[in-house]
């Protein structure tokens, strides 16, 4: 009595009745069964389980965004957000349009193609913060391309308003991984491990590596590599909740200033 088993863990494969009669016994005996199937190195990562019909199958990437009521209550978050942002937006679209116009000559808006959800492009809006015919590389902290009035606006985060239009449209999300050029993403692609799977979400205005310090310029290879590492950790641990500490911390940022925002 003193050494009786509690627990019984069943590591073999292919042993359907040894299986069986492993089951028995535990049963038999009230104690735990566990069943641990062989896998390979490359996939010891957090799992979920799912059924496929009466088909068990194992998940190797967590996302909550594949769950139809979670992209429900983040679409209609994003639809109330959005929508309530653009009621007012002309209030701030009117003096920035007209200081960016006295700035230099162009357009308000600066439109580029940028890698969005599974990968296909979109048009991303800006403020247009450059002058016209500028190279639509990364800007730097002293950057001649840079208008003063765009400067202002991107330090301060305002160029990124005119994407609340790309939200509502459903082409992105207040919140989730910044959506890159496609030139960068063709690059970084080849030289970041696991770097495509940020876009099994919507790309976001704000997001996870950036509240954390991982935005602007990204240099050096191991800043890009951040960046994708809390990308992924903000896919795979998504909640309500977790959306709105970071909008709430991307606002605090801007209101005190961004030493990445250049």
């Amino acid at each position: 009595a003193h050494n009786r088993v509690r627990e019984i863990y069943f590591t073999l494969t292919g042993h359907n009745q040894a299986l069986q009669r492993v089951i028995k016994i535990a049963d038999d005996n009230v104690a735990e069964f566990y069943y641990v199937p062989q896998l390979p190195r490359t996939l010891t990562r957090g799992m979920e389980y799912h059924n496929i019909g009466h088909i068990p199958v194992l998940s190797i990437r967590r996302n909550p965004l594949k769950s139809s009521l979670n992209s429900g209550i983040k679409r209609a978050f994003d639809i109330v957000f959005s929508g309530t942002f653009l009621c007012v937006y002309p209030l701030i679209y009117i003096p920035v349009a007209i200081a960016i116009k006295l700035s230099s000559p162009g357009p308000v808006y600066f439109k580029q193609e940028r890698t969005g959800y599974l990968g296909k492009s979109f048009v991303c809006y800006k403020f247009r913060t450059m002058k016209v015919g500028a190279s639509s590389d990364q800007a730097t902290r002293v950057d001649p391309r840079k208008t003063r009035v765009g400067d202002f606006l991107r330090h301060t985060s305002l160029d990124e308003l005119p994407q609340f239009i790309n939200v509502f449209k459903g082409d992105m999300s207040v919140v989730g991984p910044r959506p890159h050029m496609l030139a960068h993403t063709e690059i970084y692609t080849q030289l970041v491990d696991s770097y495509m799977l940020r876009h099994a979400v919507k790309p976001g205005i704000t997001g996870w590596a950036q509240v954390n310090g991982y935005r602007g310029l990204t240099d050096e290879l191991w800043k890009m590599e951040r960046r994708v590492e809390h990308d992924m950790w903000y896919i795979e641990n998504w909640n309500f909740f977790l959306d709105l500490k970071i909008i709430v911390r991307t606002v605090f940022n801007a209101i005190h200033g961004e030493q990445n925002a250049f």
